[in-house]
């Protein structure tokens, strides 16, 4: 069987979780999110490639070079605060043909007003959010069954 390659892009101040608000993101690091998903699959037939920016041209540029590959089995993608506000990273993600997974940590409905709006979503083919560090567990589950 084919290994099956995701790409998992982040957006702005996800690199700062632990020490940004921990009260709502929760306690660990983007590190520790990482080693704890990649753990959680190591006997799925997988690769995980992590990317995080804070610059949106870099993830602009990091959709468009998954979409030159069409290496991707899926992509997953916490846009962050880019999620409501970003028309060129929602662009860029109708380019792929894969399935697309954004994920939260925080359930953006119960949060503020403006978090409501989320353009990048409707280039998703799912919106998993909600559920903490779980939340790409849950995107990368979704897509192996």
């Amino acid at each position: 069987m084919q290994n099956k390659k995701f790409l998992i892009i982040n957006g702005p101040n996800l690199n700062m979780l632990s020490k940004r608000q921990p009260e709502v993101y929760g306690s660990d690091s983007l590190d520790e999110i990482i080693k704890y998903t990649e753990e959680k699959v190591r006997t799925e037939n997988i690769s995980l490639e992590w990317f995080q920016s804070n610059i949106e041209g870099e993830i602009i540029t990091r959709i468009q070079e998954a979409y030159e590959s069409g290496h991707y089995f899926c992509v997953i993608i916490n846009p962050a605060g880019y999620t409501h506000t970003s028309v060129a990273i929602y662009d860029a993600l109708l380019l792929l043909k894969c399935p697309i997974i954004e994920v939260h940590l925080t359930n953006t409905n119960k949060r503020e007003e403006f978090r409501q709006s989320k353009l990048t979503s409707k280039a998703a083919s799912a919106i998993i959010e909600g559920l903490g560090k779980n939340s790409y567990l849950v995107a990368i589950k979704s897509q192996l069954l």
